[in-house]
């Protein structure tokens, strides 16, 4: 589950870290008030689930209450890639003197929280990784000794030379791993680390991932959900408890297994095609999931092609048929009328030969293979009779 910045910042002061002082505004008004309450001069930053929100002009600074009111006029409204801007966050200013990165992610080779910190902070870490790997040093951390504070300080001393400067990183740098455990956060980063002129380190900017499985122990997180800035789809997948991300590309895939689910996504690329998305049904035998998958799929306007790889193992391959008949069913008698877009099934495994039968019913068949099925839909998609 993706945070705001707000909330992040939040989960980092609770941990002892240093943040500017801030509000959150759903109105120009209401900015207007908080930069008066700040008296001083403000950041005014667009609240959304994607980043690029200064390139997008999301960001803005304001040197008067009435500049705060102006500025988060034309913020709040904006569209950043796909996502309305609803709220914003004013902040009081830091004056800036250096901009580090310090981040940490769950790294499955190393099966640890791995710190990568650089000295190019405030910009994209992935341009700096592409361009300047160098510039970025990573840690795996021990996951049952912790950060231990030579690990720490060793950390800061990549980012400053200063001896006061490396002691208040060390800290920050110990909190922010303990807010990351404690939170069973997937990611945690600050970016920028900032220095002011007199040496103060600030968190300027955060961002955490929370471990969706890791929820139910964590309420005061879930309660930061916030519907408003979710991929619509994504919100309905969830509730259905289907796993689903949507990607730029217009192969539809419906799978059941991650790991099937990721193959697919890798065959379609290799293919000469680009998936839609990634759609795991799960294990479960509920013709619902499939009804349900086929509504996400069908509603993007990109996807040209719908692709099925069901290798049924707990899941059943006549369910998943019959899930597949009772969507097409209910699309034809949707206001839309009958689905225009071409559909590949490759279907094997528990109650294979009954789920065929059932396709067949309705004039679909299902292909032998993994590779003709991907290679099929990947022409379909182009075009291809």
């Amino acid at each position: 589950m993706n945070i705001h910045e707000f909330q992040a910042k939040g989960i980092f002061a609770r941990h002892g870290m240093a943040i500017p002082t801030e509000q959150v505004a759903r109105t120009p008004e209401e900015a207007r008030r908080i930069a008066e309450k700040l008296g001083t001069r403000v950041v005014v930053k667009a609240q959304v689930h994607v980043g690029g929100r200064g390139k997008a002009g999301g960001v803005k600074l304001a040197s008067t209450p009435d500049e705060a009111f102006e500025v988060a006029g034309r913020i709040l409204g904006m569209d950043i890639k796909g996502l309305t801007v609803r709220q914003v966050l004013v902040a009081e200013a830091v004056e800036i003197d250096h901009e580090a990165y310090v981040g940490i992610i769950l790294d499955r080779q190393t099966r640890r929280a791995v710190f990568m910190v650089s000295a190019a902070g405030g910009v994209d870490i992935e341009e700096v990784a592409r361009d300047t790997p160098e510039k970025i040093h990573k840690l795996a951390v021990d996951p049952l000794l912790g950060l231990l504070p030579y690990q720490a300080r060793s950390l800061a001393y990549k980012l400053y030379s200063d001896p006061a400067q490396v002691k208040q990183a060390a800290g920050m740098l110990a909190r922010l791993y303990d807010a990351f455990i404690e939170s069973d956060a997937s990611l945690a980063e600050i970016n920028p680390l900032v220095t002011t002129p007199e040496g103060k380190l600030w968190a300027l900017d955060g961002k955490m991932n929370i471990d969706d499985n890791a929820l139910f122990r964590h309420e005061e997180i879930e309660a930061m959900r916030d519907p408003e800035s979710e991929e619509p789809t994504e919100a309905e997948a969830r509730d259905a408890d289907l796993s689903f991300v949507k990607l730029d590309g217009d192969i539809g895939c419906i799978v059941n297994g991650a790991g099937l689910a990721m193959a697919t996504m890798d065959m379609v690329k290799f293919y000469g095609g680009m998936p839609a998305n990634f759609l795991d049904i799960g294990g479960s035998s509920n013709p619902d999931k499939v009804v349900t998958a086929m509504n996400i799929i069908t509603s993007d306007d990109r996807v040209k092609a719908v692709l099925f790889n069901i290798f049924g193992g707990i899941t059943r391959c006549d369910d998943v048929a019959n899930g597949i008949v009772t969507a097409l069913d209910r699309i034809a008698a949707g206001p839309g009328g009958s689905l225009t877009l071409p559909i590949v099934i490759r279907l094997t495994g528990t109650n294979e030969a009954e789920g065929r039968k059932i396709l067949e019913s309705v004039g679909l068949v299902a292909v032998d293979t993994m590779a003709e099925a991907v290679q099929k839909a990947v022409a379909l998609g182009k075009g291809a009779k």
